[in-house]
């Protein structure tokens, strides 16, 4: 069975069809498998870095490689360089498109990159968090930055998922240790009670999922493991992992894009599939919600958005969405075909 029968309708035509630029290349290449040089996918790009979403975001790049104001980036939300370059990933923007986007790449590992790989939202080791790690790393990788020291964010990012390597928190003078925020291995967070937070871990997932398979380390195939027992653990569809209120958040059944920290659970599913997991059987429960969100044509809407707290616009809540559309199928084709 072709993976498109599991649609309603025939959406793939509609995002070829798009007026968004990003959203024709990337129908182009993600479902139809067209390569990265191929002219309809140039000609998209090139759209995109003069009229589209990603040439508005870049139009905000400061010379040096920052928006709204120098240093890590993280504040203000959601427009500085952590959210904007978190974006430009998620826009498939890439380095060879436009020059400003290596910059940005190198200004972010400049800045918001502690000695070790720490990404973190003051440029101190103390100032890392899943959910910061896994979006700037995943999003260098998504961008093709090829900078040796994205090496030592996704080393760092693997090695807190097991904790090999790096001390307790109360160990203050070992050179690599949990801190305040990223408190401990298994996805543990301070602004979660110290529990694992399934936010931060899908984050890191979808970081590691990028990371080609022969350079996997058996730290990253560790970490990955782990990760995946984690998420698989309970039925994802229900959400039930640690929270500090006790219950699910609402975010997690409410599809939308871009994506920041707020983590819905096509994320997860986007991490799962990637890393090969869309036929594991424990993934039906959570592969069934996202079908049986599409509407009579195969369309899914926008269920949550930041509208003008970010650069660019990005379609109207409940309504049939590009963008969730594009992320839908994107894990249907992975987890119906194994692509």
């Amino acid at each position: 069975m072709d993976w498109k029968d599991n649609l309603n309708g025939n959406p793939i035509d509609w995002l070829l069809n798009s007026s968004i630029p990003e959203i024709r290349d990337m129908a182009l290449g993600d479902l139809l498998d067209v390569p990265l040089n191929d002219p309809r996918r140039r000609t998209a790009r090139q759209e995109a870095i003069s009229s589209g979403n990603t040439g508005l975001v870049l139009s905000h790049m400061e010379p040096e490689g920052y928006w709204v104001k120098p240093g890590p980036g993280y504040g203000p939300k959601y427009k500085s360089t952590v959210w904007a370059v978190t974006l430009l990933g998620q826009l498939g923007a890439k380095v060879m498109d436009d020059p400003r986007i290596h910059t940005a790449c190198l200004y972010v590992l400049d800045n918001a990159m502690a000695e070790h790989g720490q990404m973190s939202h003051n440029g101190a080791p103390g100032g890392t968090f899943d959910c910061l790690q896994g979006n700037l790393t995943r999003a260098l990788l998504q961008l093709g930055c090829t900078d040796p020291r994205l090496n030592r964010a996704v080393e760092w990012a693997a090695a807190t998922v097991t904790g090999e390597g790096i001390a307790p928190i109360t160990e203050k003078k070992a050179e690599k240790r949990f801190t305040a925020y990223k408190c401990g291995p298994n996805f543990a967070c301070g602004a979660n009670n110290k529990m694992p937070c399934a936010w931060g871990a899908a984050k890191i997932m979808l970081a590691l999922s990028l990371v080609p398979k022969e350079k996997q380390t058996p730290l990253i195939q560790s970490a990955i493991r782990q990760g995946v027992d984690f998420f698989l653990g309970i039925d994802p569809v229900t959400a039930e992992w640690p929270s500090i209120t006790g219950k699910p958040s609402r975010d997690w059944w409410m599809f939308g894009f871009p994506v920041y920290y707020i983590t819905d659970l096509m994320q997860v599913a986007e991490a799962l599939t990637a890393l090969g997991y869309g036929h594991d059987p424990r993934m039906k429960s959570l592969i069934d919600l996202i079908l049986s969100k599409q509407d009579e044509k195969g369309r899914w809407p926008l269920e949550y958005r930041y509208g003008s707290k970010t650069w660019g616009n990005y379609g109207t809540e409940k309504m049939p969405n590009e963008w969730v559309t594009l992320r839908a199928l994107r894990v249907l084709k992975r987890a119906f075909s194994g692509q």
